[in-house]
């Protein structure tokens, strides 16, 4: 008796070891799913390549499906992935621009083609075979035939309002042609890219400028879309594909292979597609086009096969991430062999070791490779690379060169030593530490040249301070000359200092102190962001800007209180999903309540991992005297206030047009947010305002058609009471 209670109560322990072990798993990977489709949707910087993603995602959805009982509503696997770009106006999709379940091989194509005809049953169906260009998905909506807006996908539910940009691509229509009926509202999405052409000249002109090459036509269309100067598009020679619609007032065909007749007869591009009658007709296709992919002059990256009709679609539905009448077909991986040369550490601006491999040149996807990240030392040491290696590269996402497998029975008798993790700093030669929260080694000296070198350089990037006379060939001459040991110092240069130092003339030096003083009023976001503080981006810095309002309370920051509002906000979200779990309220009431408590979050997208991060940088003695320096220096960045001046402003939908002289766009945008206001792409009847700089084109023609107040930039800084001068 005694040892059947025994043997029960060790079962029953057992069960709760492996289910608390279970829900740890399934938790872990939720998180690492979400952090790839951060680097992937938001920040547009992958860091493992799709099928690496898709096994991942893979494991969870199996998971989740043998235990049903741990699915929750904000698992990867139910929703559409995280947030938006940073730096436009947002724009919310009626319909969302969900993503597509990815496949790899003709059996799982098939194993989709069972479970479409198992959902339709005896129907007869067809499908129809396009090209994934590897681009940007974008959305155009079409009022009575002339573009509106223009918004890229974004999180699937809101995107980014690029408008202005998509207008100079000559491949769009900005006006549709007049053939037949067109509906009233006709919303087309599509593909932006950049032709392999016109990249490879990008590249050669960015080359001879100096600056950084981009890493593939995807990430080349991707910057070019968020520049805020659309003149800068322009010269980007992009180009766009339709591919389907959202939402429209009156269908334009009965089916998808119509639709896309019916869109060129419109004066949209579509590139290449096929019917098949059936899915070995699909697989054939798939298999015709991996063959002949490197003739086209765009880049693909797999095939789609959709079912043709739509009143099947509506049949086959969706899941909450993906819809069932359509399916990814991805061509592999496109792989290369070369020969490792030798192995470098590379110091980053958080002081993180990254071994990097020196490899023999090698053209893969396009490029010509010569080095390939290892990652980290647990890595490294897993595939245990050596010098001499025969190595097999790929492009994760196609975008990062790593190593993903050794040839070690190609090892010649003499084999290269196995690679020592460094104790010291490759660069200043301090003692090096692992981190305790993640697999790098971290060099702790704050005064090292590389890192020092390299947080700079992030520092006065354009999306932070945005000192752009500040090129890397200068950082480094000012921390070799011992002239610049941290940010403040940048704020005590003279012109006698730069003078000396190679091709700098006088008029350049003095470009140089303009472009640094100018920066001193940036935004407190750009601050922020610019600091280099672990965990801490452009979207969180922006955040927090916006809760501590100047640069002295941010210095003054509780750790304590900070983490005592999360955990308020948090407990608000989860007491929501309870009451909706338990039926208490309806879909209606859980979705506005949701809104009403999102808008309301004073540390929206701000994690404990951030608050932890931001508080020990600033609590740091030697972080906080170089802050307090910036602010005896005269930098002076405070987030934009609501004064009585901007009472004119609140709840206005404004346009800007033009260029103006004080603000740059995201600059304007800002300021009428902070004033209460909101930014609007297009001129309507609901425009209350439109604010006009210099060549302001056709927007300002329709307000003055329409009667539309339009102020001036004078004007516009007067109601706001933000005069810079």
């Amino acid at each position: 008796m005694l040892q059947g209670l025994q043997n029960m109560l060790q079962r029953r322990i057992n069960e709760a070891v492996m289910a608390k072990d279970l829900i740890k798993q399934i938790e872990r990977l939720r998180k690492e799913i979400r952090r790839h489709d951060y680097r992937y949707y938001v920040l547009n910087q992958p860091k493992i390549s799709d099928r690496q993603y898709d096994k991942l995602f893979a494991e969870l959805k199996e998971l989740e499906a043998a235990n049903p009982q741990l699915i929750t509503a904000d698992s990867p696997t139910q929703r559409v992935s995280d947030r938006p770009l940073e730096g436009f106006a947002t724009v919310r999709h009626t319909i969302p621009m969900l993503s597509i379940d990815n496949t790899y091989d003709d059996d799982e194509l098939k194993a989709f083609d069972k479970r479409v005809a198992k959902l339709l049953r005896d129907q007869d169906y067809d499908y129809v075979v396009e090209l994934k260009i590897d681009g940007v998905a974008i959305s155009l909506r079409y009022e009575q035939g002339k573009l509106t807006i223009a918004a890229t996908r974004g999180d699937g539910e809101v995107g980014d309002d690029v408008t202005a940009n998509i207008r100079t691509v000559k491949a769009v229509p900005l006006v549709l042609l007049d053939v037949g009926k067109i509906p009233d509202v006709l919303e087309i999405r599509g593909e932006v890219y950049m032709p392999t052409s016109s990249f490879t000249e990008l590249n050669k002109v960015r080359a001879e400028a100096g600056e950084a090459a981009f890493a593939n036509p995807r990430n080349a269309t991707s910057g070019s879309l968020k520049l805020l100067d659309s003149k800068l598009t322009a010269e980007r020679n992009l180009s766009f594909f339709a591919y389907d619609t959202g939402v429209y007032s009156e269908p334009l065909a009965a089916n998808h292979y119509e639709s896309l007749q019916r869109f060129k007869e419109l004066g949209l591009p579509v590139n290449p597609h096929s019917r098949a009658k059936n899915i070995k007709e699909a697989i054939e296709i798939c298999g015709s086009w991996n063959k002949k992919r490197s003739d086209l002059d765009y880049q693909i990256d797999g095939m789609v096969i959709k079912i043709n009709r739509f009143e099947q679609r509506d049949i086959l539905g969706a899941t909450g991430r993906a819809p069932r009448w359509c399916i990814s077909y991805k061509f592999a991986a496109e792989q290369a062999e070369t020969t490792v040369e030798s192995i470098d550490v590379q110091v980053g601006k958080s002081g993180i070791l990254t071994p990097v491999a020196n490899l023999k040149p090698v053209l893969l996807a396009g490029t010509t490779v010569k080095r390939a990240s290892l990652h980290n030392f647990d890595m490294l040491a897993k595939l245990d690379v050596r010098c001499d290696d025969t190595v097999v590269i790929e492009k994760a996402g196609e975008i990062i060169p790593q190593v993903v497998e050794v040839k070690v029975e190609q090892r010649k008798n003499i084999v290269g030593e196995t690679f020592t993790v460094p104790t010291k700093c490759p660069e200043c030669g301090s003692d090096v530490e692992k981190d305790k929260n993640s697999v790098y080694i971290l060099c702790e000296n704050s005064q090292c040249p590389a890192k020092l070198k390299e947080r700079l350089e992030h520092f006065v990037g354009k999306g932070q301070m945005d000192i752009e006379t500040l090129g890397p060939a200068l950082i480094e001459q000012l921390v070799e000359a011992g002239l610049v040991k941290n940010f403040a110092d940048l704020y005590k240069l003279e012109m006698e200092d730069l003078l000396d130092f190679e091709g700098m003339a006088e008029k350049s030096a003095d470009n140089v102190i303009k472009a640094i003083e100018k920066s001193k009023r940036r935004p407190l976001w750009r601050l922020l962001a610019g600091l280099g503080i672990r965990y801490v981006g452009g979207q969180s810095a922006q955040t927090l800007s916006k809760h501590f309002g100047t640069f002295k309370n941010m210095l003054a920051v509780d750790k304590e209180e900070l983490k005592k509002i999360k955990r308020e906000e948090e407990s608000k979200k989860k007491l929501l999903e309870r009451k909706y779990k338990r039926q208490e309220i309806s879909s209606e009431e859980y979705n506005k309540q949701r809104e009403v408590l999102r808008k309301s979050e004073r540390l929206k997208d701000i994690g404990m991992k951030v608050i932890d991060s931001l508080c020990d940088y600033i609590a740091n003695e030697e972080n906080k005297a170089m802050m307090q320096e910036l602010i005896t220096l005269g930098v002076r960045p405070e987030s934009p206030k609501k004064t009585t001046g901007s009472e004119r402003l609140s709840g206005k939908i404004i346009v800007v047009t033009g260029t103006l002289e004080n603000f740059d766009r995201q600059q304007a945008e800002e300021a009428i947010r902070q004033a209460g206001a909101k930014t609007s792409s297009s001129v309507s009847k609901k425009t209350d305002f439109v604010l006009a700089g210099k060549n302001p084109g056709s927007k300002l023609t329709k307000a003055q058609e329409l009667g539309i107040e339009i102020i001036d930039e004078n004007q516009f800084i007067k109601i706001i009471n933000m005069d810079q001068n």
